[in-house]
């Protein structure tokens, strides 16, 4: 009886989650229902998947609609009708402002239901109906499709279960329409009455038309969908040549060719390692899998492009030969069934970090060479936060009171109705799909076109995109390839050309020479003492004090380290384990014993993914098979599965028959669970470390290219203010912009360093484009009049760069050369310069005297560049005379010291109990950190005001050579006065 059903997935007007609409069915006595989101099928398959187990059948189909305005609602016959359905969908979906006509093309397999009002004038096709509401029985005893009884059927719309449910359609509603709720159209949303009725009642509501009951009836008796998954093999794309006998070959020969390139001395152990590898491959059906990604690593390298293949799949020797990774798994002992099993179902994975400038490329590439690709989406859902804001502007509230509610600085007892109903509403949208998204590097390469299992839309990105995402895609049968992009390799990438240029007769780098990196002593030193700024993932606060804890100076160490790190050991509170396990042999012996004897190279500590398989093998008693769905179920995917509840129980029941106290298996399953969501493979931290150390070998050796490199790729950790501050550290000579020698993106000269125009915060990109051209093409600017006679740009736009002193190379005071801007200059830009042979004699403006100082140029700088160029302890209004440095701090081990850092990044947490603690991270005078942190008493009394230097006073605590201050006061020192707007400036100390 119900053709026309909604989820939330009719984004902005449904209300109803997919198991909340099967749930009502099967309470209502439903047994077939049809699924119609709003030009959307995002729920289509997880509909399938679960109706059976409420006892209905379910029916696929699409509501299309111009907003609010219901044109047609098509049911799929079968898959096949479900395929076409979903591919006129995506001819709209794919064209910006698509306009989707009042009545459909002809799509095979289908019917076309339409409102009674819109269509009761059609001359209707045999696969057409007429869709009758509640509210138009009356005008359908009067109208001629009376006496047309077999093209009539029931249409009741079902977006929400109550007059909750409605009331919050409405505010989504008002949402979309970006309008306050008093002032939405009734034309923008749906009726009161779509809600789920019983049978009975619509029995009785359409008692005088039961022609209508039995067409409806009959005609969702004639729609049949169904879909497989029950997974037995990948709907991926089956082979790469089109003969998977062929593809097998292929790919056995790729290997041996490895071989050469990978090893100087190949043993009995790779050989049998690649045997293995190779018969699970085969007989999983993964041989595709792999020659696709080869193919696709092929072009990057053909192009130039660096990457890393990263993610499980380093565990795999045959990745490693294929040249799809750079971790040799035989060297790290990498445990191949966390990689494939016989007992898995769904293919490798293969995660692939491309530098974010070519991943564009990649993925063109991979649509242009493959025939069914699309990239994945993801539900982008209401945020508390977000959705109070978005109900604050529907109900009226002045900003200043939606940002009160936002920060949470409200007793909700005392709020008046509106907001109380807004802080309502947002709990309840709260998780609602508000706009589909894409997924950061998921591509589908299916077999079968990709609407045979959901439409597809077009981002501005351009690519294709499933409605689905990727957990849906799995139940199917579909698995993403992911292609990543990262700033890191980047950085890499650029250090490499920006070396090339700086030293023309440097030998050209092998940055994939690991084995040599992995033996540097350079390198070694940097990862020991953790001077790692700008170096991937080494180079963060923790990270750094992790390293000198564990006094990390090797390659394997580094791998450890890059998991030990991540939240779920630090939770399980084995981290602290580790490291005293680690640099104290003796502790080993306090590890449980099984525990020690399945990983005795983390000494009994879980650290990598492959740990949670391991143990829930060897200490639960499950199957490989149910051990990896359990590492998977707690990564977040299935947690509410029924699959893994099943397996968490058959832990501790094994565990309960094999006679294991209950005390000893609640222990370990609490370190696996609070482990095993944020674990890295061990091939994922092995991939990670290759790129750590290939960065760390060119900020050994190359740390001023290096560094300038970091700039141009946005960053890392911290802000560019302290990539600034490392490369002076390291000898760097940095200067401002300047209009002769400056690019966009920050230059390099032997040791002189340019900042780029793109460090400019106020600099519109067009002047700098202008700027560019104009100098390419007419050589350097002789003087400030040259530039003005050349460009055409705005006097505040010339303004800005005059004030950070890019017209230096002049020797003339910047404030005399703003003077002259002023006069020769017009707020309006003038036509674009245009050369000619002569020029009109210059008037000469006479201009006073006029002097800047150098702290002028620093609060220039603030303004400009968001710090400045001179050391900003210079700054401060009142110096004090304290000597204490970050180097000396090892001599007042507990000892309450006072010493002044000028912040550099914050960490906020939260304890067991929920109160609010910092960690915080500075520099000394000299240039060196300062660690701090701030427990919730202190961090409430004397909380963080900005950037700028502050005067710590706390206690000096040491654990294994680390330094830190627990924090007891901690007060912002306040800079000289601005000079610029000071009459009486102080003389400068810069």
């Amino acid at each position: 009886m119900y053709l026309n059903c909604h989820t939330y997935y009719s984004l902005r007007y449904g209300t109803l989650k997919p198991k909340e609409l099967l749930t009502l069915a099967a309470q209502k006595n439903c047994k077939v229902l049809a699924l119609t989101d709003i030009n959307n099928t995002s729920a289509c398959l997880d509909f399938v998947r679960m109706a059976p187990n409420y006892d209905i059948k379910p029916v696929l189909g699409i509501d299309f609609r111009n907003g609010a305005d219901q044109q047609f609602v098509l049911l799929a016959k079968n898959n096949k009708g479900y395929h076409n359905m979903n591919s006129y969908l995506s001819s709209f979906l794919h064209k910006p402002h698509s306009i989707i006509p009042e009545r459909p093309r002809l799509i095979d397999d289908s019917y076309v239901i339409y409102p009674f009002e819109k269509g009761k004038d059609y001359s209707l096709g045999t696969n057409e109906y007429l869709g009758v509401s509640q509210k138009q029985l009356n005008s359908l005893k009067f109208s001629k499709h009376i006496f047309n009884k077999d093209r009539l059927v029931l249409l009741h719309t079902v977006s929400f279960q109550n007059k909750k449910g409605f009331n919050t359609h409405r505010l989504l509603r008002a949402i979309d329409n970006n309008t306050l709720l008093s002032k939405l159209p009734t034309s923008e949303q749906g009726n009161e009455t779509d809600q789920f009725l019983s049978i009975e009642d619509i029995q009785i509501i359409y008692s005088d038309f039961p022609r209508l009951l039995e067409n409806t009836t009959q005609l969702l008796n004639e729609c049949h969908i169904k879909f497989n998954f029950s997974v037995t093999k990948p709907k991926n794309q089956r082979t790469y040549s089109n003969n998977e006998a062929l593809d097998f070959r292929f790919l056995k020969k790729l290997t041996y060719q490895g071989l050469s390139y990978r090893y100087e001395n190949v043993d009995k152990k790779i050989y049998s390692r690649i045997s293995k590898e190779l018969a699970i491959i085969k007989e999983k059906g993964f041989v595709s899998y792999f020659l696709i990604n080869w193919k696709i690593l092929k072009y990057a390298r053909s192009k130039g492009f660096f990457y890393v293949g990263r993610g499980s799949g380093a565990n795999s020797i045959i990745a490693y030969l294929l040249r799809i990774t750079d971790v040799d798994p035989v060297e790290l002992d990498l445990y191949f069934e966390r990689f494939i099993n016989l007992y898995r179902q769904n293919p490798p994975d293969f995660d692939i970090d491309f530098s974010w400038a070519d991943r564009d490329d990649i993925t063109r590439f991979m649509f242009k060479q493959f025939k069914n690709t699309a990239l994945i989406t993801v539900y982008n859902t209401f945020k508390f936060k977000a959705s109070v804001r978005e109900l604050g502007k529907v109900f009226g509230l002045p900003k200043s009171e939606i940002d009160a509610l936002t920060k949470g600085k409200f007793n909700l007892n005392q709020l008046d109705n509106l907001s109380q109903l807004v802080i309502k509403y947002s709990q309840y949208i709260q998780g609602f799909p508000n706009y589909l998204g894409i997924h950061a590097g998921g591509v589908l390469i299916s077999e079968q076109p990709i609407h045979r299992y959901c439409a597809t839309f077009m981002p501005p990105k351009g690519f294709a995109t499933t409605q689905i995402d990727m957990v849906a895609a799995e139940d199917i049968g579909l698995y993403k390839f992911d292609i990543l992009s990262q700033r890191g390799l980047g950085k890499i990438k650029d250090t490499v050309e920006i070396i090339r240029k700086n030293h023309p007769l440097q030998k050209p780098i092998d940055i994939h020479n690991i084995k040599r990196f992995k033996e540097d002593k350079r390198i070694k030193y940097l990862l020991k003492n953790a001077k790692a700024i700008g170096c991937f993932y080494v180079e963060s606060p923790a990270m750094r004090m992790l390293l000198k804890k564990l006094q990390v100076d090797n390659y394997l160490g580094l791998v450890a380290a890059s998991s030990v790190i991540r939240p779920g050991v630090a939770k399980s509170g084995m981290m602290r384990e580790y490291i005293l396990r680690y640099r104290h042999p003796e502790r080993r012996k306090d590890a449980h014993p099984v525990l020690l004897h399945i990983m005795p190279e983390t000494f009994g500590v879980m650290v990598y993914q492959e740990d949670v398989i391991k143990v829930a093998h060897h200490f639960g008693g499950l199957t490989l098979g149910e051990a990896d769905m359990l590492r998977r179920g707690m990564s977040g995917k299935f947690r509410s599965r029924d699959e893994f509840l099943k397996v968490k129980q058959q832990f501790f029941d094994n565990c309960k028959a094999s006679g294991k106290p209950d005390a000893v298996t609640g222990d370990i399953w609490r370190q696996i669970e609070s482990f095993a969501g944020y674990a890295f493979a061990k091939g994922h931290s092995a991939s990670y470390a290759v790129e750590s150390y290939q960065s760390l070998f060119l900020k050994a050796y190359y740390p001023l290219e290096y560094m300038v490199a970091t700039l141009n790729n946005g960053g890392g950790f911290y802000s560019r203010e302290l990539y600034v501050h490392e490369t002076k550290m390291h000898g760097g000579i940095i200067q401002a912009p300047c209009i002769n020698r400056s690019g966009d993106l920050t230059t390099i000269t032997g040791r002189t360093i340019y900042l780029g125009f793109s460090f400019l915060r106020s600099l519109e990109n067009e002047t700098t484009e202008k700027i560019l051209m104009d100098r390419a093409h007419y050589g350097p600017y002789k003087s400030l009049d040259d530039f003005i006679d050349r460009l055409s740009i705005s006097v505040e736009q010339l303004a800005i760069l005059i004030k950070i002193n890019a017209f230096r190379f002049t020797g003339r005071n910047k404030r005399e050369l703003l003077w002259n801007a002023y006069l020769q200059t017009s707020k309006i830009p003038k036509e674009a310069h245009i050369p000619t042979l002569f020029y009109s004699k210059k008037v000469s403006y006479k201009t006073p005297e006029l002097k800047s100082t150098e702290l002028e140029n620093a609060f220039d700088e603030y303004e400009l560049l968001g710090f400045p160029l001179c050391n900003p302890f210079n700054l401060l209004a009142n110096p004090t005379k304290n000597s204490l440095r970050a180097n000396q701090l090892l001599h007042y081990k507990n000892r309450v010291i006072t010493i002044e850092g000028y912040l550099v990044a914050t960490k906020n947490t939260a304890t067991s109990n929920g109160k609010l603690m910092h960690f915080g991270t500075f520099l000394d005078r000299n240039g060196n950190f300062i660690d701090t942190v701030h427990f919730p008493p202190i961090a409430a009394k004397f909380p963080f005001k900005g950037k700028g230097i502050y005067a710590i006073t706390g206690k000096v605590t040491e654990e294994f050579e680390c330094v830190t201050i627990e924090v007891i006061s901690m007060y912002h020192q306040a800079i000289i006065e601005d000079p610029r707007y000071s009459e009486n400036p102080k003389k400068p100390a810069v």
